[in-house]
């Protein structure tokens, strides 16, 4: 089965398909629609053969079920009915929930995605579970004000790397972590990463969305509203002193 896995971000559409080793990308933007999207995905991959999509979305997903309009993004998303727009199966995540999917090697980790906004995911013993931290309010704002891209234009980077090990401090001090990645486009930005994190890479958004459509069991069937199961495989815990491979 040849996957199509598309990284919709605040500034650009990123796209990989099964068998391919180059991405290809076009911007995105606060005046880009669902359709917009799907548009230019087909003319950019009209070249790939896929036979499922895999959709990470800059917002609350439910069950592959977009649930709110995209704060960096047009409108037109909610409601969308991707699999006839693609014509062929379709499951939409998280974004960061992708990337985090991607990154995962296993116990507890938790993933931020530095980038247009605030991403961010807990994997537990195998169980994604994405999260809606960047609008939760943060100094005179949200966390999404002063580690977004928002943040880094208004304060600097030196500042914006203040609040960005702040935030880290405070989210890894509340969720007890054993592994904390920081990816997103911005993560190369910082100097020196925080204690106890590593820096992901935007490539496993991919790798994410590859493995949505290696297992069984549909997002729809699980217990947790936004629950995705890991493969046994790939979900070896690291005091194994065994890591899988992504």
């Amino acid at each position: 089965m040849k996957v199509l896995a598309i990284d919709v971000g605040g500034t650009n559409v990123k796209l990989l398909a099964s068998g391919h080793e180059a991405r290809r990308k076009f911007p995105s933007g606060p005046k880009m629609t669902a359709k917009d999207m799907v548009d230019e995905v087909r003319k950019v991959a009209a070249d790939w053969k896929y036979d499922v999509v895999s959709i990470g979305y800059p917002g609350v997903v439910l069950d592959s079920r977009i649930l709110s309009e995209p704060y960096n993004l047009g409108k037109g998303w909610s409601g969308f009915n991707f699999e006839k727009a693609f014509g062929c199966p379709v499951k939409i995540i998280n974004d960061a929930a992708m990337q985090a999917l991607g990154s995962y090697k296993g116990g507890r980790m938790l993933f931020l995605g530095l980038g247009t906004g605030l991403g961010s995911a807990m994997i537990i013993d195998g169980q994604l579970q994405p999260m809606e931290l960047a609008h939760l309010p943060y100094r005179k704002g949200t966390y999404e004000d002063y580690v977004g891209l928002r943040g880094m234009l208004r304060f600097g980077k030196k500042k914006w790397r203040e609040y960005v090990a702040d935030v880290v401090m405070k989210l890894t001090a509340a969720l007890a972590p054993d592994d904390v990645v920081l990816g997103g486009g911005n993560v190369k930005f910082l100097k020196v990463l925080p204690p106890k994190c590593r820096a992901g890479s935007n490539a496993n958004a991919f790798i994410g969305g590859f493995r949505l459509w290696e297992n069984v069991t549909n997002l729809a069937d699980h217990t947790a509203p936004h629950a995705v199961s890991i493969p046994a495989s790939r979900a070896k815990k690291r005091t194994d002193g065994k890591q899988s491979r992504t």
